[in-house]
């Protein structure tokens, strides 16, 4: 299904829609000298909160934890870091308006989660995001474009989730909605980053040519006149599946470029290699 690419005139009406979700948000702000509005400017986009109940969707899809180092981009008031910090995670906030770090600042310390939740002022398109195992964000659709090379540039697995609106023909891996749908922004979606795997390899005798659209795949497997075409191409992360006629192969990249895994013939099992040939070239979408 090709997505649903939002108007200019669409966003703007949305954003200054007035509902029930943003009004209690912005009426829960803790006491300050500094209270944002729904609604006001900001560098690249107009301030509109998040509704808690969608920032737990997000989180819950995203599986945060422990483990990860999550980075929220326009972070706002902090309310998405703060709620990451509260489940165990090492968060981070990237807004550009100085005002709203001091306030995102003073809910963690609020909160006590002041030393896994920090915020600091830069721009989103300038801050190196290569550490984070989570990505956050309620962008307009054409800065989540700008950003997708980016993205798509961070290591395999890294999860991307974003407020309602999506990547362009980078399909969500996952889309989920809020329990109570009110008027707009109650829908999720998470993209998990996929390996590069697209290039030829040296397969037995013959050779596996990958073409690669994101996290599917397709493809063939030339072995002297035969050509076999490649069948259910996905990746999740590293992790890729394909089918070979009836055979249905598993596996990941190799650090020298190589992929290796399982593949599955009725009750048999066997472990395969395939080669990458040098003069593969790995193409960035």
């Amino acid at each position: 299904m090709k997505p649903y690419r939002f108007s200019n005139a669409e966003v703007i009406l949305f954003l200054f829609l007035c509902f029930p979700a943003i009004l209690r948000s912005q009426n829960n702000l803790k006491d300050s000298s500094f209270v944002p509005r729904v609604g006001q400017a900001g560098k690249d986009v107009i301030w509109v909160p998040t509704p808690d109940e969608l920032v737990k969707k997000m989180l819950e899809i995203a599986d945060a934890g422990p483990d990860d180092y999550l980075i929220d981009l326009g972070s706002g008031d902090g309310r998405t870091v703060i709620a990451a910090a509260k489940l165990g995670a090492r968060a981070l906030g990237i807004e550009y308006n100085p005002e709203m770090v001091q306030l995102s600042r003073k809910n963690a310390e609020e909160a006590g989660v002041s030393e896994r939740a920090t915020f600091i002022k830069a721009d989103l398109f300038e801050y190196d995001l290569s550490e984070a195992t989570v990505i956050t964000m309620f962008l307009l659709p054409d800065i989540n474009l700008k950003l997708r090379p980016r993205l798509l540039d961070l290591k395999p697995g890294t999860r991307i989730v974003s407020n309602t609106f999506n990547m362009g023909k980078w399909e969500p891996d996952y889309e989920v909605t809020a329990d109570s749908q009110w008027t707009n922004w109650y829908t999720a979606l998470m993209w998990i980053v996929p390996a590069k795997i697209e290039g030829s390899y040296k397969l037995g005798e013959g050779e596996l040519k990958i073409n690669q659209d994101f996290q599917n795949f397709f493809g063939n497997y030339k072995k002297g006149s035969d050509s076999i075409i490649i069948r259910d191409g996905r990746i999740n992360g590293d992790l890729f599946t394909f089918t070979l006629k009836e055979e249905k192969y598993s596996g990941k990249p190799e650090s020298n470029g190589d992929l290796s895994g399982t593949v599955t013939s009725g009750e048999r099992k066997r472990n395969w290699n395939a080669v990458r040939q040098k003069s593969t070239e790995v193409h960035s979408r």
